[in-house]
């Protein structure tokens, strides 16, 4: 397993990162736990998890969320040592509860929800804490006091963001810095060969600030992962999915005819694509059973020739650079 830096931070985190969205719902326990024993064995020691995961991610349907935090929590209390040996995030802001402070970033709410988390995850400490998405409602002096008091009681060591804009990441650092704080160390964003708007400005807003980038939907929910092989050996995908399909259909033909050239799966094309980049730290697997876990190792091994870059970005084209040149050269 290769190991990079969580952005400017002296912590190591595994490039494939054990996402766990489908802990409780599409993985039951025992399932959870094999994965995570493989991951482990594979040498990937970043578990990313959420409060809001394991269920519906809404407390106005039926009961479920938690779930992921409560399976990896019961996982970590078994013998093995295993709370040491991974970097452990979750995450905070989804809606815990049907009150108006079960939700977003007030202090109020990030003091009661890391608890909660701490209590689901049967640990003393979060690794890497969260925001899954802005507040803006909330002011950067409120969020920072909280996450500052946190860290200084010994609950969570570093502080990361998810589903912020470049912009919502330089208000966050500029006023961390005025309380003399480390800020943000990471961004989870949408980030794969069908979707780039990421480079736009949020990669250059992150490399300027030291931030490492996690891509979420690395395969954008199946559609970079043999979508047409699969549907041809009989495979049928679920509505969203097939819409996706129809709409890119001349492009998968073009990807998946040159992952065949290459000699290798769309999936781990996809995933090599990201990790290429010297601004993510590692991107998120999501695997429903351990042997798509193990698969995914293979995306570690994989470089592409300057030729299969530009055909890659011929055949999925990003927003044509960064900003402002991308728009206003």
């Amino acid at each position: 397993m290769d190991y990079q830096h969580l952005g400017r931070t002296g912590l190591r985190v595994s490039r494939l990162g054990l996402g766990t969205m489908n802990f409780g719902m599409t993985t039951d326990q025992p399932g959870a736990f094999e994965i995570m024993d493989t991951a482990l064995a594979m040498g990937i020691n970043f578990i990313d998890t959420a409060d809001v995961y394991g269920g519906p991610q809404s407390p106005d349907m039926e009961k479920g969320y938690g779930v992921s935090e409560e399976i990896i929590g019961r996982w970590l209390s078994q013998s093995g040592g295993r709370r040491e040996r991974i970097v452990l995030a979750t995450k905070v802001y989804q809606p815990m509860d049907t009150g108006p402070n079960d939700r977003r970033l007030s202090a109020y709410h990030i003091r009661r929800a890391c608890d909660e988390s701490l209590r689901r995850l049967r640990t003393d400490h979060i690794d890497l804490y969260q925001m899954h998405h802005i507040d803006r409602s909330t002011p950067w002096e409120e969020i920072w006091q909280a996450m500052d008091q946190l860290v200084r009681e010994g609950k969570v060591t570093y502080l990361g963001s998810s589903n912020f804009a470049g912009w919502d990441i330089a208000t966050a650092q500029n006023a961390a810095t005025t309380r003399n704080m480390l800020g943000l160390v990471s961004e989870q964003s949408l980030y794969n060969l069908a979707s780039r708007t990421v480079e736009l400005e949020m990669i250059p807003a992150l490399r300027h600030y030291g931030v490492g980038l996690i891509p979420w939907s690395p395969l954008a929910g199946g559609l970079l992962a043999g979508v047409l092989r699969k549907a041809n050996e009989g495979r049928r995908a679920d509505e969203q999915l097939q819409r996706q399909v129809e709409r890119h259909r001349p492009q998968l033909e073009r990807y998946e005819a040159l992952c065949a050239e290459l000699g290798e799966q769309p999936a781990d094309v996809a995933l090599a694509w990201l990790l290429r980049n010297p601004v993510v730290t590692a991107t998120i697997v999501g695997p429903r059973t351990s042997e798509q876990l193990n698969r995914s190792r293979r995306a570690l091994e994989i470089s592409f020739s300057e030729e299969t870059l530009r055909e890659l970005d011929d055949i999925w084209p990003g927003p044509g650079g960064e900003a402002p040149q991308a728009y206003a050269w």
